[in-house]
Order: C-alpha cells, then sequence, then structure tokens
C-alpha cells in the first residue's frame, strides 16, 4: 500500500462532523422494523418450521447494510418498506395459537412432587428474545460498519467524528461497551456474595480472562504498523486501540465492588460520568486531549486513556440495564443485596429465585423510566453545555454517556415491547401481572419453555460467537483494504463486495448455528 493512499485515506476520514441523533435513531429504527417483519413470519406462517437461512439474511441483515449505504439518506422509506409487508401479515393472516404441550408419561401434581431433591440446580438465567436481538443486532451493525465506512457508498456523516458530533459509527462503539456491561451482570445476579469476595482473586480471574483480548489489541498494534496500515490517531491514540478498553472495563468494575454493594448501580455510573467531565472541564484533561503534543507514552495514547472514566462509566450502565432486564423482575438484584431474595425452605416455592416467572411487563415499565431519565439528563446537559458544546466520543463525555445509556435503553424496550407483542405466549408473567399466561407452561415444560424462548436462530448465532465473528470481521476488513483501494470504488462495485462479505459471514454464522 503506498504511502500517498494511506495519507489521502487518512485525510478522508479526518475533522468529519458526523450527523444528528434523529437520523442515527431513524437509522437504528431499520433493525426493530426488521425484527418486527421476522416476527410477524415467525408468528403467523412459519409456526411449525424454521425461516429459511436465506429469507433470515434478506429480513434480518440486508436491512441493516442498506441503511447505511444506499438508504442512508432516506432510512424513514425503507422502514415504511418493510413495515408494509408487516401491517399485511398483521391484518390478513391471524396469530397461530401456540400448540398444547403433550402431557408429561408419568404427570405428578405440585403436591406429589419430592419434597426434598437430591441437590440444589446451579441458578441459571434463560436466554431472552429480546436481549439476543438486541446484542445481535449491535454486533451485525458493527461488523458491517466497520467495513463499509471505507467505501464511498458509506455517507462521511456516519463515520467516527473527530472531536465533537454524532454519528452511527460513534453509536457504535459506545453500545458495544454497553452491551458487555448488560451481560457482565449475570455473575452478580447468580451468587450476589461475589461482591462480597476477596477483591484479588477476583481482580486475577477478571485478568486472565481479559487478557485474550490484550494480546488481540496488541497483535492489532503491530499488524497496523508493520503493514502502514491507514490509520487515525485521534480515535484512541498511537497504540491504544478499543480492543484494549474493553479489556481493561472488566478489570476496573470490580475493583468497584465495594461501591456497587452500597450504592445503586445507575447512580454510581453518574457519579464516574461527573467525575470524568470534572477532570475534562476542570482539570485540564480537555485541552490536554485536543492540544498537547504527542511527546511520550502516555500524550500519544491520551485519547484512550482520558476517555477510560467515561467508557467504565457506560460500563455501569450497561450493568445496571443487566440487572433490571435479566433476572425474573426488575427488582431481584436490589431486594438481593438487601437479603430479602433468599432461597425458600419450599423447593416448589419460586418466588424471589431466578426460576421465578418473568413480570415482563414491570421490566418494560423500569426500562421505559430509565429510558426517560436519560433522554431528558441529555437533553438538559446539551442545553446548559454541561460537558462541552456537543456529545465527543473521543473524550467520552457526559453528553456521550446520557447519549449512549438512553439510546440503547430505547430500543432494547423496543425489542423487548415486540417480542411481547409478536409471542405473548412464550412470555410468562407473575399473578399480579396485567398480561396473563399460564405460568404452568413454562414452569412444568421445560422443552416448551425452550422453544417459547428462542431468537431468530441466525442472531442466536451472532450472539453466542459475538467475538469470534468481530474477530474475522477485523481480519477480513484489513485484508480487503489491503488488496483494493476502497476509497475510489463505485458504489455498485462496493455494494457487490459488502453483499459477498455479508453472506460469507452469513454462511459462516450458519455453520455455527448448524454445530
Amino acid at each position: 500500500m503506498g504511502s500517498d493512499y494511506k495519507t489521502a485515506k487518512e485525510e478522508w476520514v479526518a475533522d468529519l462532523t458526523g450527523s444528528t441523533i434523529l437520523h442515527v435513531n431513524l437509522l437504528s429504527l431499520v433493525a426493530l422494523c426488521s425484527i418486527a417483519l421476522y416476527s410477524a413470519l415467525a408468528s403467523r406462517i412459519y409456526r411449525a418450521r424454521m425461516i429459511p437461512f436465506p429469507a433470515m439474511w434478506a429480513i434480518l441483515v440486508l436491512p441493516l447494510l442498506l441503511s447505511m449505504t444506499v438508504f442512508a439518506n432516506s432510512p424513514t422509506f425503507l422502514s415504511f418498506l418493510l413495515l408494509v409487508p408487516t401491517t399485511l401479515l398483521l391484518l390478513m393472516i391471524p396469530r397461530q395459537v401456540p400448540e398444547t404441550p403433550l402431557p408429561s408419561p408419568n404427570p405428578m401434581s405440585p403436591t406429589s412432587r419430592q419434597p426434598n431433591p437430591p441437590y440444589e440446580p446451579k441458578a441459571q438465567i434463560p436466554p431472552l428474545p429480546s436481549v439476543t436481538v438486541y446484542r445481535a443486532h449491535m454486533l451485525l451493525m458493527t461488523i458491517l460498519a466497520i467495513l463499509a465506512v471505507d467505501f464511498p457508498v458509506f455517507p462521511r456523516s456516519l463515520a467516527k467524528c473527530e472531536t465533537f458530533g454524532v454519528s452511527l459509527m460513534d453509536l457504535g462503539v459506545g453500545s458495544f461497551v454497553f452491551s458487555q456491561g448488560l451481560v457482565s451482570a449475570i455473575p452478580l445476579l447468580k451468587d450476589p456474595s461475589y461482591l462480597s469476595a476477596p477483591a484479588g482473586p477476583k481482580i486475577l480471574s477478571v485478568a486472565r480472562k481479559a487478557l485474550p483480548i490484550i494480546l488481540i489489541g496488541l497483535v492489532r498494534v503491530l499488524l497496523v504498523k508493520g503493514t502502514e496500515y491507514p490509520e487515525h490517531e485521534s480515535e484512541y491514540g498511537t497504540h491504544w486501540n478499543f480492543f484494549i478498553t474493553l479489556a481493561l472495563l472488566p478489570i476496573l468494575q470490580v475493583m468497584l465492588h465495594p461501591a456497587i454493594k452500597r450504592i445503586p448501580l445507575a447512580l454510581l455510573a453518574i457519579l464516574v460520568a461527573l467525575a470524568q467531565q470534572l477532570t475534562l472541564s476542570f482539570l485540564g484533561m480537555h485541552d490536554f486531549v485536543l492540544k498537547a503534543p504527542r511527546t511520550g507514552l502516555i500524550s500519544a495514547n491520551k485519547e484512550g486513556i482520558v476517555s477510560l472514566p467515561g467508557y467504565l462509566a457506560i460500563h455501569l450502565l450497561g450493568l445496571s440495564a443487566g440487572t433490571v432486564i435479566l433476572p425474573p423482575s426488575p427488582k431481584y438484584f436490589s431486594r438481593s443485596l438487601k437479603g430479602r431474595a433468599r432461597r425458600n425452605s419450599n423447593p416448589n416455592d419460586k418466588r424471589n429465585t431466578l426460576a421465578a416467572p418473568r413480570e415482563n411487563d414491570h421490566t418494560a415499565i423500569e426500562l421505559c423510566s430509565y429510558t426517560i431519565i436519560w433522554w431528558s439528563l441529555l437533553g438538559l446537559s446539551m442545553s446548559f453545555k454541561i460537558g462541552g458544546k456537543e456529545v465527543s466520543r473521543r473524550m467520552a463525555n457526559l453528553p456521550y454517556v446520557l447519549w449512549i445509556a438512553a439510546f440503547n435503553t430505547s430500543f432494547i424496550l423496543g425489542y423487548l415491547l415486540l417480542d411481547i407483542y409478536f409471542f405473548p405466549s412464550r412470555s410468562v408473567y407473575s399473578q399480579k401481572s396485567k398480561l396473563k399466561v399460564p405460568v404452568e407452561i413454562a414452569i412444568d415444560h421445560p422443552s416448551r419453555q425452550q422453544q417459547m424462548q428462542s431468537a431468530p436462530p441466525l442472531l442466536e448465532a451472532f450472539n453466542k460467537n459475538g467475538l469470534v465473528l468481530f474477530l474475522v470481521a477485523n481480519v477480513c476488513t484489513g485484508l480487503i483494504n489491503l488488496t483494493i483501494p476502497t476509497m475510489y470504488t463505485s458504489d455498485l462495485q462496493a455494494m457487490l463486495i459488502l453483499n459477498y462479505y455479508g453472506g460469507r459471514k452469513k454462511a459462516c454464522t450458519q455453520g455455527l448455528a448448524v454445530t
């Protein structure tokens, strides 16, 4: 790769100012519309058999690619094209009634069950379709965008901003961190006493798990420097990259376990974000990031170091969302910390355990409350210019943290509401819920429960193999950029390459789903 092309490519992605929050929201709305179309098909036509993988790719993946390329300037029209067949399906075909589970060969009434089981099963959190779809769509958009951004068909307004502004790729970085925080709630929900465990062994354990990601980040640095691959230092710094940030966040979270026991997670996250903003506004970190020359190791990687507390705040907000969404009740984690979610002496009483019936309506209400709070705080911070002029991914300032939290809680809520609407029979609710479905269906028939809780197989495969697919996508992106002058590729050629690239990812994911 010639030095002239490398310089031109770096200038092509420099000094970008992004788009608007509304535009990014409309682009992302395509993902919700695509899952609505899929759900309409799955609940009305394909109940008894799986939707073919090519059709799943056309419904769940292709619209995401089109939204950031051909339809980037008219995402509302693309959403309309997806909603038309969805509406027709809803109006013309009634919802299929779920098949009644077959009775057990030796049915047992609750009173005839063994009062003292030989062992206590390990606490498990069943997979939630809405979370699976959210994480898979987020990963899909990231995988598609990291290659599409190198082609002119991907508008410059959607690429990462230089310092201030919002864009689709700025959103993707923060959403990845938010999603990582969300799933990191699982160990705390399974065993709240983990928070009180000695810090040393926990940090060593988490560091060992993070070591492969750190190594990947270091290998990426060597490959980028060795191949003269185009890079933009203002993203994270000269040597720092996103993998290093991802690896450090779980370690920092463990260090905050004493505070998590005493302070509500959402409040702790906001305190971290405020502390980050104070360092930017009053301790000179803002000017350090924008003006300091790269003379040493710290100043060379100033963006990655200075933004780390902001990303930690996003990670904690994702963790807070996970403690609301993943357990059966949104209040489960807070009750656990207060010692109220204890196992009952009666093994058939599953209240206050992870095996309790889900209160999806209460979870939706809680998520709606958080959504309103984060969007309101974002509006206030931008109106009163708290945290600077605008959102800044480069420094992970307060408006950026609030934007990421508001967006992700909104779209998780959207996926949850779609799941409740299209598949009411696979959502289980408590007796106090206003959305009534017989609890016994899910409790007494585990196979039926697994069937009801399934997400689209293609998205399940993406979700389960996220890190592998993300690494493969990065390698493929690098190879394509080393062999093709992407910056000078026509839109038609770019779309052919991107569709082939997306098709290869689909084929790889299909193989992972089968295995």
